[in-house]
């Protein structure tokens, strides 16, 4: 006998020990083939419910193929995360009165390495205490050697085919970091700003123009003022030059559409080195770009002398003093606006004038387009596409240079005029430069490093091997499907594509699985400034790992957020018990497990509806995770082992297994014991701990070859026969019965008596023969042939007509009196939905799945009413 209740933590590490012992993860060799690569989580990183959905979702699937004989990978990893963990790092340093400039590059990254190797693999231990069976034997890092050399023929050869280059652009730059980051490190926050309406005067005129701007320190660096060419307000001052205040530089008004004349004064100060709209503008119009701050975000030598030096914010300060002084300040208003915030630094973004390198993804984005379009790559939900396609019909030139030393190095070298010679190594740099200088030189290094979604972009295939080991690219190329959140769509899932068809020509991957964000309870998104962030490790130490992916599978709706509580958590460890418990009875009923490899004999009624039940529900199930419907395999899962097995096959049981019948035991014991061996699979990559658990207890498997994590799944066929549909009929009328009792209030312990005078004879008889288990399970105390003189109500169940007789102590008035409040509400619901189907706009207008909905609402309301009508008039 196995203790009375589960107790996840003294299994979960125990079995993920065996699981790792028995090198279960690695790929078993099979002529079908199922492969999938992890989002790579930041090596700084560890476990948020993100990463607890994203990878509840890829072991589920990784152990569902894995059982129906597929030869599976999922392939695991970490990122380097440049920015991340070059700061995390220097961080450490200043504690130590240490910095990266003291120490030189190549320290430096040594300490980087240090600390990767001493807390790099905290995320991946968090991973195996959620039950992830990646291979960990394969576990890859984005700064590996055979990824680096992959990142550096993808670098060598985009730049001989001319799609990567160096260019002066606008970034996004980090003046606390001093580097370009991507949009995605970027954060937009809503704060109380200001913005300021300042004059410019019109030379030869005393007419002035009148702009509003949040940023007025950008103004030593205007080079136009816009205006719409619709906006009749201006029409005159088109053309004519203007001078900036406290400069003195005389700029041009002109005219661009980009100038909207409902926003601010309708007039614009166009900065084209400070703004990405305004370098937009910039080109169009041939504007000059003047920039006016150093790396650091201090005025440089293009501002006024007296602001060489200032800091951006100091100068903002120092300006508008000296416009109010000079009365160039007309006014200035609060307002609520987005400021970009580095997500690393906290600082605000600065977009800056920089010489960059770039891919030309606009080309690379042709065939990325083409692979999706032509169905080959497939996104679910499918509406994901639509943003794919807008992201990729909009795609600008990729900045891939950052300003860091942790991360891939550029593979460029500088000859002494500054020309760039780009090789897989030094040594063939110099190779070039010979041969271009026609003598030997000395060669600069770029100091720069790739930005992070570079290397992550050639994750499906370079993990694999490539470009040197080709078995697993030719195994497992195209992986099966990426599992991701729609936040990197663009910056990750799109660049995977970008270089798959570029360097293997074929798609990384034929389905794109993308999840929904994990909210809190009340929907809200989770920040650690609300307080309202769920820590996932919490949860699994509270309520164990199983119930926490059992959750967030249960909840993972396609295009709908997972809103979290842990009231949920907390019932579907209720649901691990009920198995434990499950299993408990079956030892303690003696049930055969030796001949559970075969589908047992079935001639009872309860045994033939059991199996039937089993393989509708495992077809169920099947299909569900096949369409990626993860929400509705788990409710089919549940509904069958909670209520089919145990709710109803377990209380049927009893029955017969406390009657004198030895047959009809020896089969219910073996049906039993089948059924709950098939829970366990069927259930195993939901719930991996507590099913692995219950099967090692139960030595289902002697030889200890055939593991529950290579079990394959029920097969079978089963059609409902008269004798499934009795049991159908029974658990309806008892169903029918309890529901009746809660409805009318009555205590579902109590006993009542039934009349059957005016049921169908064939349900009568069907009664007759089953009155012991309606008894026992409808806590019935009499059948009655003829209709009694006593308090009764009638119940209708598939249109036969039920007397039931209460107690005398039943309180009929009051009864009646709550049936009634019951009825008056349904009734106000009903109008409220009648009202918005007689309205034609809500029929038209509404989703037709909406519209649907509230028909069925309609409907089973009118049949509740009805209902309701019939028990009262009874009463």
């Amino acid at each position: 006998m196995i203790s009375d209740k589960y107790i996840h933590s003294k299994v979960e590490d125990k079995i993920y020990a065996y699981w790792e012992k028995n090198k279960l993860f690695k790929p078993k060799k099979n002529s079908k083939k199922f492969s999938i690569v992890i989002p790579p989580p930041n090596v700084t990183g560890s476990l948020h419910m993100g990463h607890a959905l994203n990878n509840s979702i890829q072991d589920l699937l990784v152990r569902y193929y894995r059982m129906n004989n597929y030869e599976t990978l999922w392939q695991p990893g970490t990122d380097h995360a440049g920015i991340a963990t070059q700061a995390l790092v220097e961080r450490k340093l200043e504690k130590e009165n240490l910095n990266k400039n003291s120490l030189g590059r190549e320290k430096f990254i040594e300490k980087v390495w240090d600390w990767k190797n001493q807390y790099g693999d905290i995320i991946i231990n968090q991973l195996k205490k959620l039950g992830c069976s990646c291979d960990w034997s394969r576990n890859a890092f984005t700064m590996d050697e055979n990824l680096s050399k992959s990142v550096i023929k993808v670098f060598v050869e985009l730049h001989k085919k001319k799609l990567i280059y160096k260019a002066e652009k606008l970034v996004n730059w980090d003046t606390v970091l001093k580097t370009a980051i991507s949009d995605l490190e970027v954060d937009q926050r809503e704060m109380n700003s200001k913005i300021y309406y300042i004059k410019y005067s019109i030379e030869n005129s005393s007419d002035f123009i009148t702009i509003a701007t949040t940023r007025p320190e950008t103004m030593f660096g205007d080079t136009a003022i816009a205006v719409n060419p619709k906006d009749k307000r201006y029409k005159d001052f088109v053309g004519k030059t203007a001078t900036i205040p406290i400069v003195g530089r005389k700029i041009k008004i002109i005219t661009d559409n980009y100038a909207d004349p409902e926003q601010g004064t309708g007039a614009l100060k166009i900065t084209p080195a400070h703004d990405f709209n305004d370098y937009e503008v910039g080109q169009r119009n041939k504007l000059e770009i003047i920039n006016i701050f150093t790396e650091e975000g201090k005025i440089n030598v293009n501002g006024p002398k007296d602001y060489i030096g200032l800091d951006r914010f100091d100068a903002r300060k120092k300006l508008l003093n000296e416009l109010n002084e000079k009365e160039f300040l007309v006014k200035e208003e609060n307002i609520k606006n987005k400021v970009p915030y580095g997500d690393r630094s906290n600082s605000v973004i600065e977009p800056f004038l920089t010489e960059q390198w770039f891919v030309d993804a606009k080309k690379l984005a042709v065939k990325a387009k083409k692979i999706v379009k032509s169905k080959k790559t497939n996104f679910f939900p499918a509406n994901w596409s639509k943003t794919y396609f807008q992201w990729m019909n909009n795609i600008e030139p990729w900045c891939i240079s950052r300003q860091l030393w942790w991360g891939h190095q550029i593979p460029a070298w500088y000859g002494p005029d500054k020309k760039i010679f780009v090789a897989v190594n030094e040594k063939e740099a110099i190779k070039q430069a010979k041969k271009y200088y026609k003598k030997d030189v000395k060669l600069t290094r770029d100091p720069d490093v790739l930005d992070t979604w570079f290397s992550s972009g050639l994750w499906p295939f370079a993990t694999l091997g490539w470009p040197d080991k080709k078995d697993y690219v030719k195994k497992f190329y195209p992986t099966t499907v990426l599992v991701t959140g729609f936040d990197i769509i663009f910056f990750w899932v799109a660049r995977m594509i970008m270089f798959g068809m570029e360097f293997l020509n074929k798609e990384p991957f034929k389905d794109i699985y993308v999840h929904a964000l994990v909210r809190d309870e009340k929907g809200q998104k989770m920040s650690k400034s609300k307080g309202n962030v769920i820590d996932p490790l919490d949860l699994i130490e509270k309520y164990s790992a199983d119930a926490l992916r059992f959750t967030l599978l249960s909840m993972a709706s396609p295009g709908t957020d997972v809103k979290l509580s842990e009231d949920r958590v907390k019932g579907y460890r209720n649901f691990l018990n009920k198995l434990w418990n499950a299993n408990n009875f079956l030892i303690t009923n003696k049930c055969d497990f030796t001949k559970t490899d075969k589908v047992p004999k079935t001639t009872l009624n309860i045994n033939k509806w059991i199996y039937s039940e089993l393989i509708e529900t495992k077809n169920k199930i099947q299909k569900n995770i096949e369409d990626y419907r993860f929400d509705e395999a788990a409710k089919n899962a549940y509904q069958f082992a909670w209520h089919s097995y145990c709710d109803w096959y377990i209380e049927l049981s009893k029955t017969i297994l406390y009657s004198d019948d030895k047959k009809a035991q020896k089969e219910v014991k073996e049906v039993s014991a089948y059924i709950f061996k098939q829970i366990l699979v069927m259930l195993h990559p939901f719930i991996p701990f507590v099913t692995e658990e219950i099967w090692l207890k139960n030595k289902f498997d002697k030889s200890n070859k055939n593991f529950l994590m290579y079990k394959n799944w029920p097969t079978g066929k089963a059609k409902k026969d008269k004798s499934q549909k009795d049991v159908e009929k029974i658990i309806n009328i008892i169903s029918e019965l309890r529901s009746f009792k809660n409805e009318l209030n009555v205590s579902p312990g109590s006993f009542v008596d039934v009349s059957i005078n005016k049921i169908a004879k064939n349900n009568k008889s069907l009664m007759n023969n089953n009155e012991v288990i309606l008894k026992k399970l409808g806590r019935i105390n009499n059948f009655f042939e003829k209709d009694q003189d006593k308090p009764s109500a009638t119940l209708v169940i598939s249109g036969d007509i039920f007397k039931v007789y209460f107690d005398e102590n039943v309180d009929l008035n009051l009864i009646k009196e709550n049936l009634q409040k019951r009825q008056n509400k349904y009734q106000e619901e009903l109008d409220k939905i009648s009202q918005r189907l007689s309205n034609k706009g809500f029929v038209d207008r509404a989703p037709k799945n909406i519209v649907e909905q509230e028909k069925n609402n309609y409907s089973n309301l009118e049949d509740n009413i009805k209902k309701i009508s019939l028990t009262i008039e009874s009463l």
